[in-house]
């Protein structure tokens, strides 16, 4: 945690829909010894039985979904724009079964207990998974959204996990 201090859920001023949807944010999970990330723009951040939550969403083809499903914990990681543009883009094009993307694009990883994050984040939340929901065409009340975004069939899965730990660059 060198260089960052521990804030509390309440203390955490964002836009959410500035912060996930126009900035991303980086997920990233630990198995077996061998870590993967993946650049994200779809979650949210909220309150659900009685915790502070983050939900995010993750495509049953995505190398990461592995991780995640691998760990009991993951981090979310959000980065100063413009100065890591590039890098969320490429976290987000290029997949960690064919290289290490994490060594490519330049990210020091560091560990919070087991959960793995990065370095050169400004904002990092360390998250334990809670539960996990398939998203399947039954579930849309709004069949244009399975049209639009699901055309190829390639589903999410939503997880929802409570926020353990925020931590900020100092």
């Amino acid at each position: 945690m060198k260089n960052f201090h521990e804030i509390q859920p309440k203390d955490w001023q964002i836009n959410p829909f500035q912060k996930i949807g126009e900035e991303w944010m980086l997920i990233t999970a630990e198995k077996d010894g061998k870590c993967n990330s993946m650049t994200a723009s779809w979650g949210g951040v909220g309150v659900l039985w009685a915790k502070n939550v983050v939900y995010i969403f993750v495509r049953k083809s995505r190398y990461t979904k592995d991780f995640i499903d691998g760990a009991e914990r993951f981090s979310l990681t959000f980065y100063e724009r413009p100065q890591y543009t590039a890098m969320l883009s490429y976290m987000g094009k290029t997949s960690g079964r064919s290289e290490d993307k994490i060594a490519k694009a330049g990210l020091t990883l560091c560990h919070d207990g087991d959960t793995p994050y990065f370095a050169e984040a400004d904002t990092v939340l360390v998250c334990r998974k809670m539960a996990c929901q398939p998203v399947t065409p039954d579930s849309f009340v709004d069949s244009s959204v399975d049209a639009k975004f699901y055309a190829d069939h390639d589903y999410h899965d939503m997880y929802i996990a409570e926020i353990e730990k925020i931590l900020v660059k100092e």
